[in-house]
């Protein structure tokens, strides 16, 4: 039997981003006989899906942060890494802001590259220019083009990069079967957190700014003016988590706001969700956004949100621009009204069903290995 061949991903870290969580979805199911995933990551701290790699026969590799005050000392980290381990024949780089160079390196080994989109924003400031700067030449290097929507491709490959026949976008696929709505699990999980009888509004994501916690923040409480019955379930972590425990605390929400930290069983919280609120700066084609859909739930979303996350009709988006009240009372008139479905075949339909999304990605690497 012949050897799987190793695909070399490249992340910035392995915790439960969306981009993260995309990739073990489609590692857990692609056939690792065949093809196998070795993870390259930009930190030394144990990351959140650091065992199940290696439990899954991953191998995780290390190279320094990119700080621009090490430019060099980081190329030559590239080098190294490629001298030392010739049998890699495919690298597809997540990590957008030094593509240009690691991808770059990667080609003078022989490497197929791929790059993979997966925001529309580099957010502001200094930083966001200097990601700007060195991911420009992406386009140019990289051999395959991937994005998860086409917008997300085209912010980053440049207008008209669609059309390109070396551009693919690639569903943020995910284990459709595990988010189909059980009223005992959602029983269960309300049970475990004490809403039983309550109105909830759910958020899954990381606390960073594009994710617009503040705002998030601001809404609830004008619903829970509103409706005092009402609570916010927020999961995961991140650096913003004290600034928003903060703020929850000064208007006095402590008891109506749960916050869960990183969970694992994200399909079961969400059947314990009323309703879904996302109202994201900037995002790709948010994987949470999907499963939240999967599960039946209603979502309230920014506009920023490009239009093809919208794979069922419980999708309604907001303004940015519109006041806190208008979100408001966007969320209680839909959660009042709303009748919960089995979207189960929606998703499948739309492509977004990991089997269907893991089948591709096995049959394109197996025919880019060069020399295979």
């Amino acid at each position: 039997m012949s050897k799987p061949i190793r695909v070399l991903q490249v992340f910035a870290q392995m915790n439960r981003g969306g981009a993260e969580t995309m990739i073990m979805n489609l590692y857990r199911n692609i056939d690792r006989s065949r093809i196998q995933f070795d993870f390259i990551v930009h930190t030394e701290d144990e990351c959140d899906y650091d065992e199940e790699i290696k439990t899954l026969g991953g191998t995780i590799h290390r190279v320094p942060r990119y700080t621009g005050k090490n430019h060099f000392q980081y190329k030559k980290a590239w080098f190294d890494f490629f001298r030392f381990y010739p049998e890699y024949k495919i690298i597809h780089g997540h990590v957008r802001s030094t593509a240009s160079i690691y991808l770059k390196v990667a080609k003078n080994y022989g490497l197929t590259t791929i790059a993979h989109s997966h925001s529309t924003s580099s957010g502001k400031g200094v930083t966001a220019i200097t990601k700007n700067i060195l991911q420009y030449p992406i386009r140019y290097t990289a051999d395959y083009l991937f994005a998860c929507s086409k917008s997300a491709g085209e912010w980053l490959y440049g207008k008209g990069a669609s059309s390109k026949n070396n551009f693919y976008v690639l569903s943020n696929a995910i284990d459709a079967v595990k988010y189909i709505y059980d009223e005992n699990i959602r029983l269960e999980k309300r049970k475990e957190f004490q809403i039983e009888n309550k109105l909830v509004i759910g958020h899954v994501g990381r606390f960073s700014p594009p994710k617009n916690h503040t705002f998030l923040i601001d809404i609830f409480k004008t619903v829970h003016d509103k409706n005092e019955n009402a609570v916010l379930l927020l999961v995961g972590d991140g650096e913003q988590r004290s600034l928003i425990e903060t703020k929850v605390n000064e208007l006095g929400l402590y008891d109506n706001v749960i916050f869960t930290g990183i969970r694992e069983d994200i399909p079961e919280l969400l059947q314990a969700i009323d309703i879904f609120l996302f109202p994201s700066i900037y995002e790709g084609l948010p994987v949470t956004l999907v499963e939240a859909q999967a599960s039946g739930l209603p979502c309230v979303i920014s506009d920023r949100i490009t239009e093809e996350v919208a794979v069922t009709n419980s999708i309604r988006f907001i303004s940015l621009e519109e006041k806190v009240e208008y979100w408001a009372e966007t969320v209680l008139e839909i959660s009042s009204s709303y009748k919960r479905d089995n979207n189960y075949l929606n998703i499948v339909e739309s492509g977004y069903d990991i089997k269907s999304v893991t089948k591709w990605y096995a049959e394109f690497y197996g025919s880019k290995v060069k020399d295979a």
